[in-house]
């Protein structure tokens, strides 16, 4: 059998073309080496999702956009801190709710006939005032009343890694808490820019969103063996 490592990166949504992944491998006595392996990213079909709204539900007021980008800047901070920070979990990620997926990762949002966003996240069903959980131990850089959002709880798990909880009803939190998977931190609600209740779940590793699904079960410290004669070149 032969031995290997395992590691967790992300891949933008779009990408097509192939990304040169770098590990750096450092030994107790002896140099250290950078490994580079080219991965052809998988393609990923997403459904389209055709929306009629208002055009003021659609596009933000002007005079908002001001208060939108220092919350975006907000948010693109504690994503990227979350590089600094070490890994602060050691068990597989779980999902905040137990109950039924609404919306997917990656659908696109056609409004009005226009290509708007993509849904970067999943979302799941919840009446108000349901439980909404930490998917996996870390320590809560960030809650606030969000103009998109919501009433939002990011949670920075180290090693770039960041989770997203929005549009919660009510926070159970505080910034610095340190959380343990499974925690109750929240309760489902509708704030910010919703039609209803239900929680938006995402994932980000330092500024790329990903699907949080591809957490669940996801186990780095399992044994990683690869039989020889299943090998490839």
């Amino acid at each position: 059998m032969t031995h290997g490592w395992r590691a967790l990166a992300a891949v933008p949504f779009d990408r097509a073309d192939s990304v040169a992944v770098r590990a750096l491998v450092e030994r107790a006595a002896g140099p250290t080496d950078t490994v580079v392996a080219w991965l052809v990213p998988r393609r990923r079909r997403a459904p389209r999702e055709k929306l009629r709204a208002a055009p003021g539900l659609v596009q933000p007021p002007d005079s908002l956009e001001e208060r939108i980008r220092e919350e975006q800047a907000l948010v693109t901070g504690v994503r990227h801190q979350a590089h600094d920070t070490p890994r602060l979990w050691g068990e597989p990620f779980v999902r905040p709710r137990s109950s039924a997926v609404r919306d997917r990762f990656g659908v696109a949002r056609v409004f009005n006939g226009v290509l708007r966003s993509r849904h970067m996240g999943v979302d799941f069903a919840g009446r108000r005032g349901a439980s909404v959980r930490a998917a996996n131990r870390g320590v809560v850089a960030l809650v606030a009343d969000l103009y998109l959002s919501g009433t939002t709880v990011l949670i920075d798990h180290g090693a770039g890694l960041v989770t997203g909880y929005l549009h919660l009803s009510r926070v159970l939190v505080a910034v610095g808490d340190t959380v343990t998977r499974g925690q109750q931190i929240g309760e489902v609600g509708a704030s910010g820019r919703v039609t209803g209740p239900h929680l938006h779940w995402l994932a980000a590793y330092g500024g790329i969103t990903f699907d949080p699904l591809g957490l669940v079960g996801l186990d780095l410290d399992a044994a990683w063996t690869r039989s020889p004669k299943r090998a490839r070149p």
